[in-house]
Order: structure tokens, then sequence, then C-alpha cells
């Protein structure tokens, strides 16, 4: 039996299992309660550092990166990058991604900030919030991911007294499905 058919087994697999999430999945994960919950958070954290939270939650991934075999991660950094996520004054954006078919949340943070936090910091930050994805609780693990970048923006880039933060990118969570 030639070993190609394992890997074309995972893709077929990974393709249909990707396909079977919809925009359905994703409004039942955060529904609209929840999507204004959120915004009120990073809204609110944003009043006490300089930095920028934008939230993706999306159903599966594009049939595009599928194909090429590409991960969550890979997608993150493209939102990341079609976001503006980058584009902030002091380069300390920070893109919090759910994908709700694999059940994987990434963070990726700009240059701003990602030089303040180690490789293990972000680890435990992530470990610490995947057992509420693995279990379905995906409010309850964004609001701790957000609350967890937030501290770091807080201790890497406090707003000094009577400051205020411009708001660079809207705060509402976005849904992609």
């Amino acid at each position: 039996m030639p070993s190609s058919i394992g890997p074309q087994t995972a893709l077929l697999r990974r393709l249909v299992h990707h396909g079977l999430y919809s925009a359905r999945h994703v409004r039942k994960a955060v529904d609209d309660a929840a999507m204004a919950r959120l915004q009120a958070q990073v809204r609110e954290s944003e009043t006490r550092h300089s930095g920028e939270i934008r939230i993706v939650v999306e159903a599966g991934l594009p049939n595009s990166y599928l194909l090429k075999r590409l991960s969550a991660r890979d997608r993150a950094i493209t939102l990341f990058g079609k976001l503006r996520v980058w584009d902030t004054e002091h380069n300390n954006g920070v893109l919090i991604y759910l994908l709700l078919a694999e059940r994987r949340i990434e963070i990726v943070a700009d240059r701003g900030l990602d030089r303040h936090v180690s490789i293990m910091q972000w680890h435990a930050l992530l470990g610490a919030m995947r057992a509420d994805f693995v279990a379905g609780r995906f409010e309850k693990g964004i609001a701790a991911a957000v609350a967890a970048v937030s501290d770091l923006l807080c201790q890497h880039f406090p707003l000094a007294a009577g400051a205020a933060n411009p708001n660079e990118l809207p705060d509402a969570p976005l849904r992609l499905g």
C-alpha cells in the first residue's frame, strides 16, 4: 500500500471536519450577549494601557489553508495582518484567535509586546485557557485570554495618569464562519 494514502486520508478527514463547522456554530459558541460582554471587556481593558486587542472566532479554516496543510497559527498570523493589528502606534496590538473546528486558541502579539514576553509566558497563558476551550466554555476562555493579555499590556504599556488610549482598532469581536 502506498505511503501517501495516510496523509491523503488525514487531509480528507480534516477537510470534512472543518467543513462541518459554520457560522451557526460560531454564533452558538459566542452568541450576541457574549459578543457584547467581550467587547465591553476589551473596551474597559484599553482604558488601562496603550495596547489594542482584537478577538476573532472562526468556524473552520478556509479550504485553501487545509489543502496547503496550514495551521490555526498560520491563519491567526494572516488575520493579524489583514485586520491591521500590527498597525498600532506602539506596535502593541494583540490578536486573540479561536478556531472552533480544532478548539485551538492562538495569540499573536506585535513586536512591541512580544519582545517583553517570553515564549514560556505565552505557553503558560494559553495552557491556562485550553481546558475552557476543550470543555466548550468559549466565552470564559476568551475572557480569560483578554484578561491575561490586558495584564501583560498594563505591565509593559501602562497609560500615564490622565492619558487616554485612542481606539485604533475595533473593540467588537469578529465572527468568521
